[in-house]
């Protein structure tokens, strides 16, 4: 029997949803209500944290429907939807990990690189998604990091799209963000900060959309970095 990897179960692995913030089966989800938790306090800033993004690539059914149904469906198309983050680290350098621009990984002055992208998964029916991997056994070189989505390709239907990221780290919880609000302008979502401060490695949802692209998303954050047109 054939598994359409495109629809991933609700959150919760199919449960009724719990509480803003609250741990629903193992996973810590970040809300509005509750946005924040820190790594550190939860005792999850060694070894590599992974971040995943999932969506569904063709939200639009071209079956089932009206004649009109099936043409927007067609013309629709399906969603290149791209993982990709800011970062910015102690010793003042800043950067962009991303698909775009073949940027798979961050510029370390010093060592292997801190943040790496594993694949650019265009279809959306990877069952991985896409993973950016955070070495946190070099917490102390992290200031910030910024996890972003951009549509690359497709129309900006986050609703439809339905994505979801998922903070895996070495030791306890996974910590989940849901794209569950939309804005069918924008093509960008700022979705987590990750921030050092005071020794303290916390996560902040964002879920805050872009009317642009990485250079009006740099300006929203102050990273103060300068940008070109990038392919890929």
């Amino acid at each position: 029997m054939a598994i359409d990897y495109t629809k991933r179960p609700p959150a919760g692995g199919g449960a009724p949803a719990g509480g803003g913030g609250g741990v629903n089966l193992g996973k810590v989800t970040l809300t509005k209500s509750a946005p924040s938790v820190s790594l550190t306090k939860r005792g999850a800033t060694g070894g590599e944290l992974r971040v995943n993004l999932n969506w569904n690539a063709r939200p639009a059914s071209a079956s089932g429907g009206g004649f009109l149904k099936r043409m927007a469906a067609a013309a629709q198309g399906g969603i290149d939807l791209d993982l990709g983050c800011l970062y910015e680290f102690t010793d003042g350098s800043k950067g962009v990990v991303q698909a775009l621009g073949n940027a798979f990984a961050s510029r370390n002055p010093v060592g292997p690189p801190i943040i790496t992208l594993d694949g650019d998964d265009r279809s959306g029916t990877n069952t991985a998604g896409e993973n950016l991997r955070i070495d946190l056994s070099r917490v102390a070189e992290i200031r910030r990091i910024l996890v972003f989505a951009f549509i690359y390709e497709g129309v900006p239907n986050w609703a439809a799209a339905d994505g979801v990221v998922t903070m895996h780290p070495a030791g306890g919880a996974p910590i989940e963000v849901r794209l569950d609000e939309s804005d069918p302008r924008a093509p960008m979502c700022a979705i987590a900060l990750l921030t050092n401060a005071g020794n303290d490695l916390t996560v902040n949802r964002e879920v805050r959309y872009v009317h642009g692209g990485q250079d009006l998303l740099d300006r929203e954050y102050g990273w103060g970095m300068e940008w070109g047109r990038g392919r890929k």
